[in-house]
């Protein structure tokens, strides 16, 4: 089979933000659930509203070590109460008494009569007895039943990705199991005659495969499902088979390299030639070439349908950088999440940086002593170093020089990886 020319025309290049709406268009949730123990929850997408079916806490609780009173017995000269009981955290007390104090402790259920805890520091032990030093008002170190969750409320929204918070909230109450979207197939193979695993010889003009290790890594932080296809040979008809192969059962192709204009990068033409490209090409640095579209399946006789094609560059900055910023909102978007941007903060920029370039950059950074940015010297798209050492990344507008002092974007990497 003759490789396709790569004489077409060059598709203008588009803004990060308008790249970004195009996935996220495209990103149509999958309707697969499945119910899994909320122990082994992290990180996954819910598919359904966790409503609470009791209040948190299910009863007054006491916010302190102390004694329970009734402040009505307080407001004679007499503050030396009989203690009537003792109530440890999970045991049920008996209503108090009147006259009398019960000890508590923390996270014990207030007994019902008692309408204020003084804090053991603010009373004296006299035999079988305790004086209260302090005069407390109503509700005085007592979380109150549903203080923080009533029954009925949706604490946890369908879209949530759940974080490790989320899941004790949901622990919270009593919640054993959650539905959540299935686990994202994601088919990964890497493009490049020079291409050599660690452990193989490094042959002359040989590089090691970063990118390989880098973007499984990522997928696998996305609890994404991963299928390897390794290291595809620079060739069309290699590059074809491997995306046919991939489009099988799975939601996403991720492919790193060949997606430029060279007359060895094959990746382009080979899915043109199986299915079809919405974006070719982003005005940013570092990741110009980044294809977006899809590959029919059942090009070989199997089921119909498309899978998702993402075509990264090669330089590992490139690829790293492009991952973060497009292919991981495009699967939290894919799995349901409603919440699939970074949340970038206003930092000061300590250097200066006299040109701008004409394509939107993310520069590698990371926060000084000062609290202020420095960026890394090389910011080569093949320096994978930077990654590394910074915090996260400066977008940087096109044509917008920086200078010390001015406030800057910063996403950090806390956001983009988690």
């Amino acid at each position: 089979m003759s490789t396709p020319s790569h004489s077409a025309p060059r598709a203008p290049l588009l803004s990060t933000a308008d790249a970004l709406a195009t996935l996220l268009a495209a990103a149509v949730p999958i309707a697969e659930t499945e119910s899994v123990a909320t122990l082994d929850a992290l990180g996954r997408v819910l598919a359904a509203d966790v409503v609470s079916e009791l209040d948190v806490p299910p009863a007054h609780t006491s916010a302190m070590d102390g004694y329970a009173v009734r402040v009505a017995d307080l407001v004679h000269d007499e503050r030396r109460l009989p203690v009537s009981q003792r109530v440890p955290a999970g045991h049920s007390p008996q209503p108090l008494a009147a006259g009398t104090a019960a000890r508590i402790f923390t996270g014990a259920p207030v007994p019902p009569g008692a309408d204020a805890v003084v804090m053991q520091e603010q009373t004296e032990v006299d035999g079988d007895a305790v004086a209260i030093l302090h005069t407390p008002k109503a509700g005085e170190w007592i979380t109150a039943q549903g203080a923080d969750i009533r029954r009925g409320a949706v604490i946890l929204p369908a879209g949530t990705r759940l974080s490790p918070q989320a899941l004790g909230l949901a622990a919270s109450i009593g919640a054993a199991r959650l539905q959540v979207a299935r686990r994202l197939k994601v088919a990964v193979f890497f493009t490049g005659d020079e291409l050599t695993m660690p452990g193989e010889p490094l042959a002359p003009g040989g590089i090691y495969n970063s990118n390989r290790f880098t973007l499984r890594g990522l997928l696998t932080r996305l609890n994404c499902e991963v299928t390897d296809f390794g290291i595809v040979p620079d060739r069309f008809d290699a590059t074809r088979d491997a995306l046919v192969a991939a489009a099988r059962d799975h939601d996403l192709i991720l492919t790193s390299g060949g997606v430029s204009v060279g007359e060895e990068d094959h990746v382009k033409p080979a899915v043109e030639s199986l299915g079809r490209l919405s974006l070719w090409q982003i005005a940013m640095k570092p990741g110009k070439p980044l294809a977006f579209g899809a590959v029919r399946r059942g090009a070989e006789g199997g089921p119909g349908g498309e899978t998702h094609f993402i075509g990264l560059p090669g330089n590992p900055v490139s690829s790293f950088v492009t991952f973060l910023l497009f292919v991981r909102p495009f699967l939290l978007r894919l799995a349901g999440a409603h919440e699939v941007a970074p949340r970038a903060v206003s930092l000061r920029a300590d250097f200066t940086q006299t040109k701008g370039d004409r394509r939107n950059e993310f520069l590698r950074a990371r926060v000084n002593a000062a609290g202020g940015l420095d960026v890394f010297p090389n910011q080569s798209s093949a320096v994978l170093t930077s990654t590394v050492w910074g915090d996260g990344l400066i977008d940087n507008p096109p044509n917008h020089a920086i200078s010390a002092g001015e406030t800057v974007r910063f996403l950090p990497f806390s956001e983009l990886l988690g």
